[in-house]
């Protein structure tokens, strides 16, 4: 309950702080490329019921839809989505995500669910015990993700084999090991390395 009221308050009041920053990055994606100004993905959420995760758009509106990961230098990535993705400012929609309860501030972040059928049976039920979340501890350390797969023969299949199980290994952990005080930290951490 305390985890729950902390997400509501903390989102509530980053939307209304940064209602003029995500008025003027939805501007910016709409003047340049067309289409939404919003991308939504299903996600496999808390008891692996699925939901259509918010971020802002970062690629051209008709994307490649075989093609579940973004690497390195990606055709597909917009001017805008180029700086978005940068800062990790597409992101920031997933407040509303949190407001409605489908995630938490902090938390196993969802995938989708051709990487979710990877888990070992054992992981994926503790992992989907949780309401997935905006970040936590595999999320800093792999903040430079695509440039590291953007160097792979193979993206997805190194995805898969290497990058995988080291987060489900801190999804693990953080789940056995997670208290309102172990969020805060993670919160604090994750805008260290955004800072940086």
């Amino acid at each position: 309950m305390l985890k729950r009221s902390f997400d509501l308050c903390v989102a509530t009041i980053g939307v209304l702080v940064l209602a003029p920053l995500l008025a003027a990055i939805a501007l910016w994606i709409r003047l340049d490329s067309p289409g939404p100004v919003l991308f939504r993905q299903v996600r496999v959420g808390r008891h692996g019921v699925p939901f259509s995760i918010l971020k802002f758009r970062t690629m051209a509106a008709q994307p490649d839809t075989q093609r579940q990961l973004t690497v390195g230098r990606d055709p597909r990535i917009t001017r805008a989505g180029h700086f978005l993705r940068k800062y990790k400012l597409d992101e920031l929609p997933q407040l509303f995500n949190v407001i409605h309860g489908t995630m938490s501030l902090v938390g196993p972040r969802p995938e989708v669910p051709r990487y979710v059928a990877c888990y070992p049976p054992r992981e994926r039920e503790l992992v989907l015990s949780v309401t997935p979340g905006v970040t936590d501890w595999a999320s800093i350390l792999y903040k430079d993700e695509n440039a590291i797969l953007g160097q792979a023969a193979d993206p997805e299949q190194a995805y898969i084999d290497t990058i995988l199980p080291t987060k489900l290994e801190y999804y693990v952990r953080y789940v056995r090991e997670r208290t309102f005080w172990v969020d805060v930290r993670i919160i604090l951490h994750t805008v260290r390395a955004l800072a940086r």
